[in-house]
């Protein structure tokens, strides 16, 4: 009982304060020995309710053992700050792939005046014609009538196991006595 009385006391004296972000929340430390090993334990403490989206990836990496040193205030400030320049980005660059299509769609209309669908004729040229259909087909009959000929010819027997796959016969094989 006193050891949990101990380590109850510990885990509100021991801690050590590392940092707060931008949702309220607070970062702690400590160092404990647990069988003789000196380990460091961090935890959050949240703002409100307990909200793990609330966390930004750097705190998230500081308390995981990912980063050695938690996240400063000025480099989250850096990093929000890049964050919301590639947000701007990404919303300029979909304006401009918006644009260039509703140009590119006008230019289709007016020159066809259709609307775009699927190209037949070059759907149409992947298929082979009705002559060269025709010499495929030819081959590929005398090759099934090559490999029927092959399966019809005896197999020899004999005391050894000879040939796998299609001449194999389970059950032919004896050993030799």
């Amino acid at each position: 009982m006193s050891k949990l009385f101990s380590r109850i006391a510990g885990f509100f004296s021991n801690r050590t304060f590392v940092g707060v972000d931008r949702a309220g929340n607070r970062y702690f430390t400590r160092k404990e020995e647990i069988d003789g090993i000196l380990k460091e334990k961090r935890w959050v403490e949240f703002k409100g309710e307990q909200d793990p989206t609330s966390i930004s990836v750097e705190w998230i990496c500081w308390l995981n053992g990912q980063r050695k040193i938690a996240p400063t205030p000025e480099e989250m400030m850096e990093l929000e700050a890049r964050r919301e320049r590639v947000r701007l980005n990404v919303a300029l660059l979909k304006k401009e792939e918006e644009e260039r299509k509703a140009r590119e769609g006008s230019k289709k209309a007016v020159s066809s005046g259709k609307v775009g669908g699927p190209d037949l004729k070059s759907f149409i040229r992947q298929f082979p014609s009705a002559s060269e259909g025709d010499k495929v087909e030819r081959e590929s009959d005398e090759r099934l009538k090559e490999t029927h000929e092959e399966k019809e010819k005896p197999f020899p027997e004999s005391s050894e196991p000879t040939g796998s796959g299609a001449s194999y016969k389970p059950g032919t094989w004896q050993p030799p006595s």
